[in-house]
């Protein structure tokens, strides 16, 4: 078995859902493992990873209205407000999320199924740069 490490950033504008997948199938490809797990794992609080469709964009225009719902920026419920009225509904939403993954690896390729994409998904409204770290091991 062998190992190996990368970091992607990621620079948002916003609160938006954010495909990464052609990054992550890119380090994939040049690690020159062949079959294995990547896992991702997001360095932040306020932002998360998603697997989801990536064919129709309305699904991730639909997502972003459910959390609006969910958990709305400015709700009375919330004492942390530190950084504005979005910083505790982004822990909220970062905690209902996932701040890790992992996929498989087979023949080089990240397996996803056929209509799904790797996200990032930013929770704040203030434009900031994500560091996703990634660990694959295989062979």
């Amino acid at each position: 078995m062998q190992q190996r490490t990368h970091q992607i950033t990621i620079s948002t504008h916003g609160r938006k859902i954010y495909d990464i997948t052609s990054e992550v199938q890119a380090w994939a490809n040049l690690s020159g493992l062949h079959t294995g797990l990547i896992t991702l794992y997001i360095q932040h609080t306020s932002a998360s990873l998603l697997i989801n469709e990536n064919y129709d964009h309305d699904v991730l225009v639909d997502l972003e209205s459910f959390f609006n719902r969910l958990v709305p920026d400015g709700d009375p419920l919330f004492i942390h407000t530190i950084e504005g009225p979005d910083d505790m509904p982004a822990h909220v939403r970062s905690a209902l999320t996932q701040t890790h993954l992992s996929i498989p690896l087979l023949d080089g390729s990240i397996a996803l199924g056929q209509w799904q994409g790797i996200f990032l998904y930013e929770h704040r409204r203030v434009a900031t740069k994500r560091k996703v770290l990634l660990h694959l091991i295989g062979e």
